[in-house]
C-alpha cells in the first residue's frame, strides 16, 4: 500500500520539472516503503534508499539551479532546509548501512511528513517565479 499519494490539488507547484521530479520521489519514498515494511531483504532495501538519497539530491540541487537562475529571492531559506533533509538522508542511509538503523513505520512518516510540507511551505513559494 502506497505510503504517498500524489495529488495535483495539494502538491502541485505547476512548475512542469518539479512536479515531475516530485513525483518520482513520491514514488521511492513508496518503494522503499513497500520493501521495508513487507520485510525484504535488506541489500533491496538498501539499494532503493541510495536511490532515494541519489534522487531526492540530484533533485534538489537542480531545483536551487533553477531558482538562482530565475533569481528567487527565497533561495537561500530553501537551500538550508535542502541541506538539512540531505543531512538527515544521509544520516539515515550511513546508520542503515552499518547495521544500527532500520527503515521503520516512524522513519517513512518522518520522510513524508517532511516531503509534504516542504512542498506546501517552500515549494509553492517559488511557483509563480518558476513557472514554464
Amino acid at each position: 500500500m502506497a505510503l504517498m499519494t500524489w495529488n495535483d490539488a495539494e502538491h502541485a507547484t505547476n512548475v512542469g520539472f518539479a512536479d515531475e521530479e516530485h513525483k518520482e520521489m513520491f514514488n521511492l519514498v513508496n518503494k522503499l516503503y513497500d520493501q521495508a515494511m513487507s520485510g525484504e531483504e535488506r541489500t533491496i532495501v538498501g539499494n532503493t534508499l541510495d536511490k532515494l538519497v541519489t534522487y531526492a539530491t540530484a533533485h534538489l540541487v537542480h531545483e536551487e539551479q533553477e531558482m538562482d537562475a530565475k533569481g528567487y529571492e527565497g533561495l537561500e531559506r530553501h537551500k538550508a532546509e535542502h541541506k538539512r533533509l540531505i543531512d538527515t538522508y544521509v544520516v539515515l542511509q550511513k546508520a542503515f548501512h552499518s547495521g544500527g538503523a532500520e527503515v521503520t513505520e516512524s522513519v517513512a512518516q518522518m520522510v513524508k511528513s517532511w516531503l509534504e510540507s516542504h512542498i506546501a511551505q517552500f515549494d509553492m513559494a517559488y511557483a509563480d517565479t518558476l513557472k514554464d
